[in-house]
């Protein structure tokens, strides 16, 4: 499980630090009790969280989310097999499907969005290209504040650049498989993503 790996590398790499959790903490700005729930496996941190535990170390946000550094040329994800990468208040599970892929020019995600789930009031704003296909559901995007509204089946693909931004109409659970391109830089997400205001 992917928060066993987390922890198992976290614990790992204080120790080769030659750091408590307390003095971990201080370093990094977080609690010593969620460190101690994350090296053991009990819980997924929040991109957040990882960002100022890597930093902490000086390290990048990757060492801890990927399990080959140098990547594979080729990887296969049998349904349901998928690991998830983060989760967001318990509304938005992202799980990679090109996660270990060496040297990619695109990302592919498998994003699960729970009722109410949305990106936010501001528009995202950032460089590429990125495609949505609704597998599940019912989704509503806003490209430049013009509505687009995807049922299961639909999809839409459109230049990042342009302000943009989602929301889960569906009663229940959407699900909803993203392609990007390129690959997101999930250690440098101020100069990647932008949030414009709503106002």
């Amino acid at each position: 499980m992917v928060k066993k790996l987390i922890g198992k590398k976290l614990k790992a790499t204080r120790l080769k630090n030659d750091m408590t959790i307390q003095e971990l903490a201080e370093a990094s700005r977080v609690s010593s009790n969620m460190i101690s729930r994350i090296e053991r496996g009990l819980t997924i941190p929040s991109v957040e969280i990882l960002m100022k535990l890597a930093g902490a170390f000086g390290m990048s946000i990757n060492y801890f989310v990927e399990e080959a550094e140098r990547g594979s040329t080729i990887v296969h994800t049998r349904k349901g097999q998928g690991e998830p990468i983060f989760f967001f208040e318990d509304k938005h599970q992202i799980t990679s499907l090109t996660q270990g892929l060496r040297d990619p020019g695109f990302a592919v995600f498998y994003d699960t969005l729970e009722e109410g789930c949305d990106s936010g009031q501001g528009g995202m704003v950032h460089m590429g290209e990125e495609f949505a296909l609704v597998l599940q559901g019912r989704m509503e995007f806003f490209i430049e504040e013009q509505r687009y509204l995807l049922e299961e089946g639909d999809s839409i693909v459109f230049k990042a650049s342009l302000p943009h931004r989602w929301v889960n109409l569906h009663t229940g659970r959407t699900l909803v498989m993203w392609v990007v391109s390129p690959p997101p830089d999930v250690t440098q997400p101020s100069a990647e993503t932008v949030q414009v205001s709503a106002d």
